[in-house]
């Protein structure tokens, strides 16, 4: 047997043995921590056997992250778990060191909270970090741990000097800088915010990336209705002498002509504490919080 035919044979057993028992795990056939302990210590030998193959294998390994993650978001499961997501990302980074996908759109995957991911932000910036030490004067991870470190965890400082380093380095964009600048000032608030997620809607280079950050300004956009909602209700409790119980009172006392709509087209609720409040069946459940406020 040639090195090349040996090669491709222990490549294909080692993928077909780790897929076999991440799947008998997802599905619930076996418990959960083998296999994944299988994923992690087959990374050197599925190394070692790839040879050449290294970049074809880590698109292997790539899609089956994608379909983890793709079919434990959809799933309905309130237990669910993304336990192989971390494993395989780093399987697939550790064959393919300059994976730039897997580094960038992974760290969004482990960022989501939960039920729409791990939320395990650590893990994000732990997987950039990585990629960094690959390529040190890729911008883009920085950007991208700022970013995580803004969104998900609420550093804004920090976001704001890993913004700012971004813009120094090699092919940083211009806006990275005026961004530094409004985070470190407003950190948090809706202005720098907005502006963060319109960068990553014009620079996102796929489908479902554009309609996240459309998703996250819709909320934004919902998020300032409803201030003006709050101010709404006040003046027609001055004009009822009482707490509006509905937007039919609000309307009754002519300071709003119709039912208040969403960015969604879904109408707002007046919730019994007297505040405004999203319906349950809006798609932009749950609202984000920033700087301490919803």
């Amino acid at each position: 047997m040639t090195r090349t035919a040996l090669a491709g044979l222990l490549i294909a057993s080692a993928v077909s043995v780790v897929t076999l028992q991440a799947a008998r795990a997802e599905f619930g056939r076996v418990p959960a921590a083998p296999a994944q302990t299988a994923v992690i210590r087959s990374a050197a030998l599925i190394g070692r056997a790839a040879l050449s193959y290294r970049p074809l294998v880590a698109d292997v390994y790539w899609l089956r992250t994608l379909q983890h993650y793709g079919r434990t978001k959809l799933s309905k499961d309130p237990h669910k778990q993304y336990n192989l997501l971390e494993p395989f990302l780093d399987l697939t980074t550790s064959l393919d060191p300059r994976f730039n996908a897997a580094y960038r759109f992974g760290a969004i995957f482990l960022s989501e909270p939960f039920p729409d991911g791990p939320g395990r932000p650590d893990q994000a910036i732990a997987l950039l970090e990585k990629g960094l030490r690959e390529q040190p004067g890729k911008w883009e991870y920085v950007y991208d741990i700022g970013f995580v470190e803004y969104w998900w965890r609420g550093n804004f400082q920090v976001a704001a000097r890993r913004f700012q380093e971004a813009a120094g380095l090699p092919g940083g964009p211009s806006w990275l800088g005026p961004l530094a600048a409004v985070t470190l000032a407003q950190g948090g608030d809706r202005r720098s915010s907005r502006q963060l997620w319109r960068q990553v809607r014009e620079s996102a280079d796929a489908d479902w990336l554009v309609k996240s950050a459309e998703h996250r300004l819709a909320q934004l956009d919902a998020m300032d209705q409803m201030d003006r909602l709050e101010a709404a209700l006040g003046q027609a409790s001055l004009r009822l002498g009482r707490s509006p119980g509905d937007w039919r009172d609000v309307v009754a006392a002519g300071v709003l002509r119709g039912v208040p709509l969403d960015p969604t087209g879904v109408p707002f609720v007046v919730r019994p504490d007297g505040h405004v409040g999203l319906r349950r069946d809006s798609t932009l459940n749950p609202l984000p919080t920033l700087g301490g406020r919803r």
